[in-house]
C-alpha cells in the first residue's frame, strides 16, 4: 500500500490516455490498497471517473501536472491509453526547471516520434522528482505470455505470415512509425501509421474487399515492441476490438510480442478468438537491439 504519512510522495498518479487500459490499472492499483491520482487528458479520456480523486488536464499542460503531483503528494507516475492528438506549440506550459533539464522538450513534442516523445515526457515527469512505472508494474497479469493463448495454433502459412509480419514491424519500429504489420501469402501487405492498429486494419479489410489482397489466404497481425522502446509506455496492447476487426480484415490470428505486449480483457478475447476461428499467441522474435 503507498505510503501515506504526511510529508511523503508516494502516491501514484494514472495519466489517463483513451482506450480501456487507464480503467484496467486504476482498478488493479486501487485493488492491491492503492489510492491513485487520476490525470485524465482532455479530449482523450472518455472514462467517468468520478469513483476516483480526479482531475481533467490538457496534455501539453506539463506546470499543471507537476503542480498536480505536488499538491496530491505523487511519487510514481503510469502512461496509460493511446492519445489522438499532439499539442500544438501554443498548448506546451512546461516549467522552467523542466525546460532546462530538456531544453529540446518543444521541438521533440512537435516533431518527434511517438517512442521519441514518450521518452522526452517520461524525462518532463521524471524532472517533478516523480518516478514513472510501467503499467505492467501495476497489472502484471495483463502482459502476453509465450504460445497460444486459445485453442487454436498458426498453421504453417500462419507462421510464415508471423515471420514476415515481425521482420516487417520491426523495421517499422526502428524508424519509431509504429508497432504493427499485417501479413497475407508471406507478403507485407499493411504497416501501422498514425490511424493505429484499428486504422490499419480497417484499410486492409477495404483492401480485401477490392480485391487487392487474396481472398484465399488469411493473414497475419503481428504487434511488437519497438526496438530499444522504453517499456514503460506504450506496450503494444490488443483486445477484443482488435479481435474483432482482424476476423472482418479476414485474418488467420494475430500474434504479439510475449512478456512485452498487453492482453486486454483476456477471457473475452480468448472466448471470441475460440469461437471465431481464429488463434491469438505470444512469440518471442529475434531482435539485435534491446529494450529497457
Amino acid at each position: 500500500m503507498a505510503d501515506s504519512r504526511p510529508g511523503t510522495r508516494d502516491r501514484l498518479a494514472i495519466i489517463a490516455g483513451g482506450g480501456q487500459l487507464p480503467r484496467y490499472v486504476a482498478e488493479a492499483a486501487k485493488a492491491r490498497g492503492e489510492s491513485p491520482y487520476i490525470l485524465a487528458l482532455t479530449n482523450e479520456s472518455a472514462d467517468d471517473w468520478s469513483g476516483f480523486d480526479h482531475e481533467v488536464i490538457s496534455i501539453g499542460n506539463y506546470a499543471g501536472i507537476g503542480a498536480a503531483f505536488r499538491r496530491h503528494g505523487i511519487g510514481r507516475a503510469v502512461l496509460t491509453g493511446w492519445v489522438r492528438r499532439r499539442p500544438e506549440w501554443r498548448d506546451i506550459h512546461a516549467p522552467f526547471k523542466a525546460l532546462l533539464a530538456v531544453p529540446s522538450v518543444v521541438r521533440t513534442l512537435l516533431r518527434g516520434g511517438d517512442d521519441t516523445v514518450l521518452k522526452m515526457v517520461i524525462r518532463l515527469i521524471e524532472s517533478e522528482g516523480v518516478r514513472v512505472v510501467g503499467a505492467h508494474e501495476i497489472v502484471p497479469d495483463l502482459l502476453g505470455t509465450e504460445g497460444p493463448l486459445g485453442r487454436l495454433a498458426p498453421d504453417a502459412a500462419a507462421e510464415a505470415d508471423i515471420a514476415a509480419a515481425a521482420a516487417a514491424a520491426l523495421a517499422l519500429g526502428r524508424l519509431d512509425v509504429g508497432q504493427g504489420a499485417v501479413a497475407v501469402g508471406g507478403r507485407v501487405v499493411a504497416l501501422e501509421g498514425a490511424e493505429g492498429t484499428d486504422g490499419m486494419l480497417e484499410r486492409v479489410a477495404e483492401l480485401r474487399a477490392a480485391g487487392r489482397i487474396s481472398q484465399r489466404r488469411k493473414g497475419v497481425l503481428v504487434k511488437l515492441c519497438k526496438p530499444g522502446q522504453d517499456l514503460r509506455a506504450d506496450l503494444p496492447a490488443i483486445g477484443p476490438e482488435t479481435l474483432r476487426l482482424a476476423k472482418a480484415a479476414g485474418l488467420a490470428g494475430i500474434a504479439v510480442e510475449a512478456g512485452r505486449s498487453l492482453v486486454l480483457e483476456r477471457a473475452a478475447l480468448v472466448c471470441e478468438a475460440d469461437a471465431g476461428g481464429l488463434f491469438v499467441t505470444g512469440i518471442l522474435p529475434e531482435r539485435t537491439e534491446g529494450g529497457r
